[in-house]
């Protein structure tokens, strides 16, 4: 917190002018060198599964059981909630530009040693780390990039950036299916290389990020206008020069008291009384998604060897089909968010969803569908799931103070992840086992839960679209004065 000596009352209009900027080269920049962070996360995931029973062999070299299996899963996800919540925090108090550097080199850092990993604990405590490293991506990255993207341009942006998460899983359910091959390559070495693969597009994504600036927003808060004035001047140069015509002036500024960090009280208060709706509508966007997709996806493989028969080296390539329809749902629907609106089009998605899965349900165990129809009906189903999953990220990251946003993002997702990370896969687990009508029951509870989130965006829903951050929360950092007017 800033004390009477210490603090400095500003006045600027970055924000507007950051908002005004039309879409250039630098923004792709942005997109590539920060985005591109979802593509190792799917990748990670896809692959673990993958090989799952590769690990499982004592010529893998680590000789795994199932429960070992489901240990590491579970360890990845502890990881990525804590790293979430620990760099999160960071991001918000040291910057968005250090911390996305940081999670990205613990994430490569911890891959790596992933490949060489000799034994399960040293297996276990690498994936712990690499789940961090990922969570806190989650945080920096959101944050950052919703600060340095226009506002009529944030909503298409941002979900398709989350959706490329199913780039990573389409990619990683190929490479297994090609490095677990051991006419090519020995069953010793083959899932290393997968993890080493994963390390060599980080590294290219390090070498982009490095040109990605600090948020303008998050200095000029933190006590630096004079860096945030530069780099907004260096951006509509480049800009400028670019296109060929000038920018067009800015007179809309606001009042901020600048400080050097935000409490953690603070941030809890902010949360829990200045924002108490906000609060409710974050937890059921993220604890919707998070079961559906940790407890539905992940588990499909099973559901179509255990109980459709279907060969172990098939079954992943359903994977591929089902990866691309995620993808496609926020890239062709995200444009929508912007010109619709947020609050129609969230409370669509997941209330659609949830009525085709609970379509897919009743046809599954009325025995109408097999292999192929069932993974043409989960297409369909998650086509619409991953862009109101992908607007969850994008709702919590808005709606919220800018010094308190990487915290918003890190808290939901933990919180999300953690309950559909560990009870979703559970319950399935005892699901599948059970049969066809307990998965179809399962199914419906996924379904019951993303039409409850979706109800409550209907009605507690932020209409978001095409406002400034500053407009949608305001910053703490803003005087009484100021705020009132």
């Amino acid at each position: 917190m800033t004390t009477a000596e210490t603090a400095k009352t500003i006045r600027t209009n970055i924000p507007a002018r950051m908002d005004r900027l039309p879409w250039a080269h630098w923004h792709w920049v942005v997109v590539i060198g920060l985005g591109t962070v979802w593509i190792l996360d799917g990748l990670e995931v896809t692959i673990v599964g993958s090989i799952a029973g590769r690990l499982t062999e004592p010529e893998s070299g680590l000789g795994l059981t199932t429960a070992q299996i489901g240990l590491a899963a579970a360890i990845y996800v502890a990881g990525a909630c804590s790293g979430a919540l620990f760099f999160g925090y960071l991001t918000d108090r040291f910057g968005r530009k250090k911390l996305f550097i940081i999670t990205l080199g613990v994430y490569l850092l911890a891959t790596v040693a992933t490949a060489f990993s000799f034994s399960p604990l040293f297996f276990f405590v690498c994936r712990f780390f690499t789940g961090a490293g990922i969570g806190g991506e989650y945080a920096a990255i959101n944050s950052a990039i919703d600060e340095l993207i226009p506002a009529r341009h944030r909503g298409k942006v941002d979900l398709a950036i989350n959706g490329s998460y199913w780039l990573g899983t389409a990619f990683g359910a190929v490479l297994s299916v090609f490095l677990l091959n051991t006419a090519i390559f020995p069953p010793e070495l083959g899932w290393r290389l997968a993890f080493g693969l994963g390390a060599v597009l980080g590294l290219c994504i390090l070498f982009v990020r490095r040109s990605v600036p600090e948020s303008p927003r998050w200095l000029f808060i933190h006590r630096d206008l004079e860096s945030a004035e530069k780099i907004v001047d260096d951006v509509e140069k480049q800009i400028v020069e670019s296109e060929g015509s000038k920018l067009e002036e800015v007179d809309d500024y606001i009042e901020v008291t600048q400080r050097k960090r935000t409490g953690f009280g603070e941030i809890v208060k902010v949360g829990l009384t200045r924002y108490p709706k906000r609060f409710v509508l974050g937890l059921s966007l993220f604890i919707g998604q998070a079961f559906l997709y940790n407890a539905v996806f992940f588990t499909y493989a099973l559901v179509l060897t255990k109980l459709l028969d279907v060969p172990d080296d098939v079954a992943p390539w359903s994977l591929v089909p089902i990866a691309i329809g995620n993808f496609l749902g926020p890239l062709v629907l995200g444009r929508f968010f912007d010109t619709i609106g947020r609050r129609v089009m969230i409370s669509s998605c997941y209330i659609g969803s949830g009525v085709l899965l609970i379509g897919t349900g009743i046809l599954f165990q009325s025995g109408v569908l097999d292999a192929v129809t069932l993974t043409a009906c989960w297409m369909v189903v998650f086509f619409f799931a991953s862009a109101g999953a992908s607007a969850a990220y994008l709702t919590v990251s808005e709606i919220f103070p800018m010094e308190t946003r990487a915290m918003a993002i890190a808290f939901f997702y933990a919180v999300g992840t953690g309950i559909g990370g560990i009870i979703g896969p559970i319950l399935f687990g005892q699901f599948i086992e059970d049969g066809i009508g307990a998965v179809v029951f399962g199914y419906f509870i996924g379904a019951v839960l993303m039409i409850g989130a979706g109800l409550v965006e209907a009605f507690l829903g932020v209409d978001a679209e095409n406002k400034s951050l500053e407009d949608i929360a305001t910053p703490l950092s803003v005087s009484s004065e100021t705020r009132e007017q």
